[in-house]
């Protein structure tokens, strides 16, 4: 076997998700805090999340793309806490987050045959990690809910750390945790800026999967990179077709 571990981005690749954070849902989670005494609306709410993620991303110093992915259930406990709701406070966060996810998700699913992929490469021998800019508030529930919790040997979420992909330091979080050999991993992600650049800097090889989801100034996948015909180390394919994939996955 080529690689002894498959590291899988998470929304695009594994899950197809849309969402939308428009000012309705801010209203909506501003009635959550005017539940529990701490008077906003929506905009007013908006303003203060997006001035208190700007004084944390300031103290850091950072580029964009270096920014740790600050979680936002703790800006919202923060609000909370400024407003002398201390005690409570990251409960009523968290629980705000979940009203704010719930609100702006219009759909969330996992790409036909998903769950069955990552079935078939265990039984294949692979390790499985999940490597993901995301937010623990949202998609620790949501694996939960699409029975993904339970499919990885080691699931790292980029809010739990100070860096997100394509920050090197974010995959050496893995890496490093677990021990892994780069030359033996295979990063698989729908993004090439983010997934597939960061990957590749660690020394990684890569499949790049151009889904639905993939930010519309990205490439298709080139043909002649297709795992069926192409033994190098940077794969590409085009579409979500899991059946066909794990099939692939397994014949490298």
């Amino acid at each position: 076997m080529r690689y002894t571990d498959l590291i899988f981005d998470l929304y695009g690749t594994l899950v197809d998700i849309h969402t939308d954070e428009n000012n309705e849902v801010w209203e909506k989670t501003a009635l959550y805090f005017c539940y529990h005494g701490v008077n906003y609306s929506g905009r007013e709410l908006e303003a203060d999340y997006k001035s208190v993620v700007s004084a944390r991303e300031s103290v850091l110093g950072q580029g964009y793309e270096m920014y740790p992915d600050i979680p936002f259930d703790g800006v919202l406990a923060d609000l909370f806490r400024a407003k002398g709701l201390t005690d409570r406070a990251d409960e009523l966060g968290l629980n705000a987050a979940h009203v704010f996810r719930i609100a702006s998700t219009e759909y969330i699913r996992l790409y036909d045959g998903a769950l069955d992929a990552l079935s078939v490469l265990r039984q294949h021998g692979f390790r499985l990690w999940l490597l993901s800019n995301a937010q623990r508030a949202f998609t620790a529930y949501e694996l939960r809910v699409l029975g993904l919790d339970k499919q990885f040997d080691g699931i790292y979420l980029s809010s739990d750390y100070t860096c997100r992909k394509p920050d090197p330091r974010f995959f050496h979080a893995l890496l490093e945790d677990r021990n892994l050999t780069p030359s033996a991993c295979l990063m698989i992600g729908n993004d090439r800026s983010t997934d597939i650049a960061g990957a590749k800097a660690c020394g990684l090889a890569t499949l790049y999967m151009h889904t639905n989801l993939t930010p519309s100034d990205q490439p298709p996948a080139e043909a002649s990179r297709h795992p069926s015909v192409y033994s190098g180390r940077h794969l590409e394919y085009e579409g979500w077709n899991w059946g066909e994939l794990a099939h692939l996955l397994c014949h490298l």
